[in-house]
């Protein structure tokens, strides 16, 4: 499964973040270092269901269905605050940073309000500065990594004499699921390539541990609290300083008000859509209603959506490049051995083949591979077919020889 990571700095919203995707209660509160440990749940990314496209009633086993939409689960850790000098284990830093390393991809929660100081407290808002807490947050990494690398001096000086540069490099930072391809292209864009490993300041080491980073773990800017006013200007900022393509609108707080109301039973409600309705036997309060009529003016009027599952299916889908890939047994009927329709899709890496599918399903698959067919067209894919987002695959396999009597 998937994993991705939830950082920033205290009071940011990473944990209202979490409790909206995952509906988990992890505590929240307003005092810094909240989350004394990992959290860790389930989110969902979601498209639309291809049960549409062959018009067919699906029954979805590894994921779910509504409303023509496939949510497809991902695991989602929300990791402490994050504070000046977590590298070298102030605060929490140390736990954070371990946990960074089983992360696929990162979304970088920002008070896009103004309203956390330098040390990560509550203060008025518009009083902060998002863009310095985001800089902070990223150098926090670079320095995590190039300490990792100092440290591992020697190791590398001596695995790259028998081997690569890259490789040695890769060795030492397996821990972060960093591969040879990504370290090449950082040290490239790094300028490092000519220069003697072993003649490396610290300076080039953060130098080629940001060009890293995003190679190794992709990343959203989340401005959250978007429904105070103080965020409008510091979103502009943020998008000026990143790109548009890597930071996103978001109210935590909104998602996670609608989502425990729906959990009640109070409205009706599909995350990720633009609008929720209040069920008419609904009996709210005053507070309650105040609530609603507050998310409806700040939030859905004005960003269309909270942004949670956008933010989620913008890092799987798009940052990670993932497909979601349907197999079935039956390619005249989509389903599975059990007759279920449409029972199951993974999330599949770009330039994933269907031998890549047969592994991911089952290793048995694997091993009786004989050839796929593309369910929708009755098409043989060959083995190094890249498979395309939404893809309806059979698999098939060699028979079982019968045993003799």
């Amino acid at each position: 499964m998937l994993t991705v990571g939830l950082i920033g700095k205290t009071n940011a919203g990473k944990t209202t973040f979490f409790n909206a995707a995952t509906l988990l209660n992890a505590k929240i509160s307003n005092f810094p270092f909240t989350t004394k440990k990992p959290n860790t749940g389930t989110a969902y990314v979601c498209d639309i269901c291809v049960c549409k496209e062959l018009d067919l009633k699906d029954n979805p086993l590894n994921s779910t269905c509504i409303d023509g939409w496939r949510y497809v689960p991902v695991k989602l850790i929300d990791v402490p605050g994050l504070l000046k000098d977590a590298w070298r284990g102030r605060g929490l830093g140390n736990q954070f940073l371990s946990v960074i390393g089983q992360a696929d991809a990162l979304i970088h929660v920002v008070d896009a309000s103004g309203s956390i100081d330098a040390e990560g407290k509550i203060s008025q808002p518009g009083s902060g500065n998002p863009v310095q807490d985001a800089i902070d947050v990223e150098m926090e990494l670079y320095r995590w990594i190039a300490e990792i690398i100092m440290h591992n001096r020697q190791f590398i000086i001596r695995e790259s004499s028998s081997s690569s540069l890259e490789d040695a490099i890769a060795r030492s930072l397996s821990g972060i699921k960093a591969n040879t391809s990504s370290i090449s292209k950082a040290l490239a864009k790094s300028r490092l390539t000519e220069v003697a490993f072993a003649k490396w300041t610290l300076d080039q080491t953060i130098k080629f541990a940001a060009f890293l980073l995003p190679l190794t773990k992709p990343t959203l800017i989340i401005a959250n609290k978007m429904d105070i006013l103080t965020s409008e200007n510091y979103l502009g900022m943020l998008t000026q300083y990143y790109g548009r393509s890597l930071v996103a609108a978001c109210s935590a707080e909104a998602e996670l008000v609608l989502r425990r109301a729906e959990k009640m039973g109070l409205l009706q409600y599909t995350p990720g859509q633009e609008k929720f309705r209040i069920k008419e036997n609904a009996k709210l309060t005053a507070k309650q209603q105040g609530a609603l009529n507050y998310i409806e003016t700040r939030v859905m009027a004005k960003w269309m959506r909270t942004g949670i599952q956008q933010a989620l299916n913008t890092v799987v889908l798009k940052l990670l490049k993932s497909n979601m890939i349907f197999p079935v047994s039956d390619e005249s009927k989509y389903t599975d051995h059990h007759g279920n329709v449409l029972p199951d899709v993974y999330l599949m890496p770009e330039g994933s083949t269907p031998v890549d599918l047969a592994r991911e399903v089952h290793t048995t698959l694997l091993k009786n591979y004989v050839l796929s067919v593309d369910a929708k067209t009755g098409i043989r894919l060959p083995k190094d077919y890249h498979l395309r987002h939404r893809d309806v695959v059979k698999i098939v396999t060699r028979s079982k020889p019968r045993k003799r009597r």
